[in-house]
């Protein structure tokens, strides 16, 4: 409900600050800092803020500072050893992808032939069965019956065959030319229309 006096924290930060982002140290290592320059003289923390080589010096001596350089040491080294170990691999992984290239395309050439094959059959099937093509054998089977027919009263005419065995043949082949005449004709109206 009231305004601070000097603002909000945010713009007292910002005003102390400018744009730099000022790190939370705990209050447990906090402490430890302010220990240590409880001890400094007013000359000592006047050189620690004038120069940065005794800035720095001071900083590195700390031991929270030398915990965190330790720490960051530690990470780099393993980092390191496993960039290290990673790269021995490397070339075990390149021939196992070598050797997986290697299958997939066999594999793939083999499923290729496989699915030419059936293409091919397919097309086939699809021939065998088409309209035309059973037209086609369907006038071939009638043309068929009709010479089986002819065939059959040369053999009357010629004697060969006796008149009743004639009559049941010549019949049974008469009744199958006009079923698959009645089928052909059939046909080619339902292609028709």
């Amino acid at each position: 409900m009231f305004k601070p006096f000097w603002g909000s924290e945010e713009q007292v930060h910002a005003q102390a600050y400018g744009d730099r982002p000022v790190s939370r140290i705990p209050p447990g290592e906090a402490a430890g800092i302010v220990v240590v320059l409880k001890d400094k003289s007013a000359s000592e923390l006047q050189k620690l803020l004038s120069n940065k080589d005794a800035y720095q010096q001071f900083l590195l001596s700390l031991d929270m500072v030398q915990t965190q350089i330790r720490l960051r040491d530690e990470l780099r080294d393993e980092t390191m050893q496993l960039a290290k170990h990673n790269l021995e691999k490397e070339p075990h992984i390149r021939e196992l992808r070598n050797q997986c290239q290697i299958i997939r395309a066999t594999e793939l050439a083999a499923a290729r032939e496989k699915l030419h094959e059936l293409e091919k059959q397919k097309q086939e099937i699809l021939r065998f069965y088409s309209p035309a093509s059973l037209l086609h054998r369907l006038q071939e089977a009638m043309h068929n019956t009709e010479e089986e027919s002819e065939a059959l009263h040369q053999q009357l005419l010629d004697r060969e065959i006796d008149l009743t065995a004639f009559v049941q043949k010549y019949k049974r082949l008469r009744n199958s030319y006009h079923k698959r005449a009645l089928t052909r004709l059939a046909t080619n109206m339902s292609l028709a229309g």
